[in-house]
Formats: structure tokens, sequence, C-alpha cells
């Protein structure tokens, strides 16, 4: 049999690089890698499927297979996860010390499916009493004009959304034209070190670390996504690819524990990471359905809230049906 030809498209990660330079192999597929900025991918993957395998937003991947016709499906392989509660960024003109500060306040992000503006929206609406309807909800690029809503939204009833195509989140905040802006980047005006706009929670570190502890939600913002119709008609394709990035993250979790060898120009990064494992039950970056259960069921229901996805997913509805079976030997 001939190897399957398949087109996977991502950014530059650590932990696909063994998959990617063809050190690690997914059994039966012969892979061409494409090397793109993680939005390209997001675009041109969602707007016309250019590639079989693509990182995608997670947010923007709940929208597509929620829908009832949907033709993605994923793998559970993360591609990049982060913490955000150093995403608020507020001008200090507008006197928020606290997220119930923000409650009939003006608040960017630069898109309504923003997964790290949807995580935040639903930590404010779920555990910190600050309902969608709360709040004034503004929409634009983060630096520059111009970005547009890639996916379909239902904006849920009561909620205020302006979009505003003429001006950056970061040219707003600086003018207080907004209160605060929720985005993954900071914005240019607080590197240029605009003394009106700071992060809303200095601290966002060590409230991270208790949330993690208290959720064990890990937020992933961009997964790997592929065409359906790759897992139905090679129903074997998706574990042979899953495993393979196994490998790769296996390897290169290994290069950065290594305790002989600083394989990073970035001191104490071994014992640094070595400890991040421990606080994590000794998985670093976990991949597979069951080891990120809370933060998937947790995106599932935040998107379904804010009517990003059509409907609350399960976990299991999101991958290929049978890619956790176990292999006893």
């Amino acid at each position: 049999m001939s190897a399957l030809p398949l087109t996977i498209a991502t950014t530059d990660y650590d932990h696909f690089r063994d998959f990617r330079f063809g050190l690690v192999k997914a059994e039966g597929i012969d892979h061409t890698w494409l090397t793109l900025g993680h939005h390209e991918c997001f675009a041109r993957f969602t707007a016309n499927r250019e590639f079989d395998l693509s990182e995608l937003s997670f947010a923007k991947f709940c929208t597509q297979v929620s829908r009832p016709d949907a033709d993605i499906v994923g793998l559970p392989v993360v591609c990049s996860r982060l913490f955000r509660f150093s995403s608020f960024y507020v001008n200090r003109r507008s006197g928020i010390r606290t997220v119930a500060d923000l409650k009939g306040r003006r608040v960017g992000s630069p898109e309504w499916a923003h997964s790290a503006a949807v995580y935040m929206r639903g930590w404010m609406q779920n555990e910190m009493g600050v309902a969608l309807t709360d709040v004034e909800w503004y929409q634009a690029g983060a630096n520059a004009p111009g970005r547009e809503e890639k996916v379909e939204v239902n904006l849920p009833k009561g909620v205020r959304l302006t979009r505003v195509a003429d001006r950056s989140l970061s040219d707003m905040l600086a003018a207080h034209e907004i209160d605060c802006a929720i985005i993954a980047r900071p914005p240019t005006c607080f590197l240029d070190g605009h003394a009106d706009v700071v992060r809303l929670f200095p601290n966002h570190v060590e409230m991270e670390e208790e949330y993690y502890t208290r959720t064990k939600v890990w937020p992933i913002m961009h997964i790997i996504a592929m065409k359906r119709s790759i897992a139905e008609q090679h129903p074997w394709a998706p574990r042979n690819l899953f495993n393979a990035f196994l490998e790769s993250r296996r390897r290169s979790l290994e290069r950065i524990l290594d305790p002989a060898v600083s394989r990073y120009p970035v001191p104490w990064l071994t014992q640094y990471a070595r400890r991040m494992r421990d606080t994590f039950g000794g998985d670093l970056f976990p991949y597979g359905i069951e080891e990120n259960r809370p933060t998937l069921e947790q995106m599932a229901l935040y998107t379904h809230q804010q009517g990003i996805a059509h409907r609350q997913l399960r976990p299991e509805e999101m991958f290929p049906a049978g890619i956790m079976t176990k292999v006893v030997i």
C-alpha cells in the first residue's frame, strides 16, 4: 500500500519539530509540512480548507466542529496553551482595580471568537459575576485596524458588540476610547510604555497557579484540526498521526528537562521546567482527551454560552471515534 499524502500547516513549535523534520514518522503517511504564521493557518484553513491538517484557534475550531454538517474533526494535540490572566490591559484613567469594575465599561478584543478572550469572558461570567450583558464590547484589530471575524457567531440576547474597522485596540486603549482590552499579545501602547496603560492583574502568575490548582484547567489556545473526510476514508490515519505527534512531543520534553545539557540559551530553564512538570502532576504539556477533560469541557461550555459554538459539545465529539483506544500488551 502506498503512503497516504497529507499536507500539515502549523507555525514553528519545538514539540512538533521531530515530526516536521521527518525524525519521527506517522506510519503509512507521507506528509508535506508548511510552516506558516498561525493567523495564516487559521484564515486559509477556515476559508478554503487548503490543508489536510492545520493549526487552528480552539474557539474557531469549536464553531466549525459543532456545525450540523461539520467537515472537520480534531486531533487531541495541543499546539499552544497559555493562561490568560495576563491578557487584561486597562487605561488607568478608567479607575479599574478589580474585574468587577468592568461592569458597564468598554472592553475590546481582536475577535469575538478569540480564544484568549473566550476563556476570560467565561471566567468573568461564570466565576466573577460579570455577565456578558454587563459589558459594552468592542472588536478591532489588536495593533492595526481591519481585523475581521473569521467564523460565524450568534451573539447571545442582550450582548452589545461594536465592530470598529478603522482603529486598533491599542490606539483606542491609549486614547481612552475603551477602558480595557483582552488581548493575547501585549498591545503596542503597553510595550511602548504608555503611562496610562497597565495590566489589570500584575500578579497574574500567582493567579494562574492558584487557578490551575483549583480547577485543573490548563487553557488550550490552538489545536490540530483535520478534514473529516480523511478520518472517514482512512480510519487508521488519525491515531497514526496522533502517535507521531506524541513521540515528537516526548522528544521535545526530554530536551527541555535534560539536567545535564543546556539545549536552550535560557539560564535555569531546566530547573523551572522540572518544577512545572511536578506542579502539573508529571505531564508538562499533556495531549489526549482524558488528560485535558476539564479544559475541553470548559471551552465547550464557554463557546456555547458566548454564541460561538452551535451547540455544547462533549469532548469526545470533537475527535475521531476511538482515537484514544488503549493497546495493552
